[in-house]
């Protein structure tokens, strides 16, 4: 829903493209509200959305609050990454996701 310019919002772009969608979400106070919200709004425009991406701390009844309730794949969670680098950014990407549904491969 965050404003393009005052015409447009992203999410209407994401509705034009008509491209899956990663939705990224935080673990921190707030996300399974605000989590479920931004599914409730890619489905009600019939944005395909191959599932969530989280990045924090793990928060593993958050997370799995908004796959049952959201009905949404789990993608995988990045840390907090210090220092942040391509290559830390690279192995946290290894090791934290399930890079199959990303790649099209699941």
């Amino acid at each position: 829903m965050v404003p393009l310019n005052r015409e447009t919002r992203f999410i209407d772009i994401f509705r034009e493209w008509q491209l899956p969608v990663i939705l990224c979400a935080r673990t921190t106070l707030g996300t399974i509200n605000h989590t479920l919200l931004s599914i409730e709004a890619l489905r009600a425009r019939a944005i395909p959305l191959i599932g969530v991406a989280f990045i924090g701390e793990e928060m593993a009844d958050s997370q799995s609050t908004i796959a049952e309730f959201g009905n949404v794949r789990q993608l995988g969670r990045l840390p907090n990454l210090d220092p942040l680098t391509p290559e830390t950014l690279r192995k946290a990407m290894i090791a934290g996701f399930d890079l199959a549904p990303i790649a099209g491969g699941g």
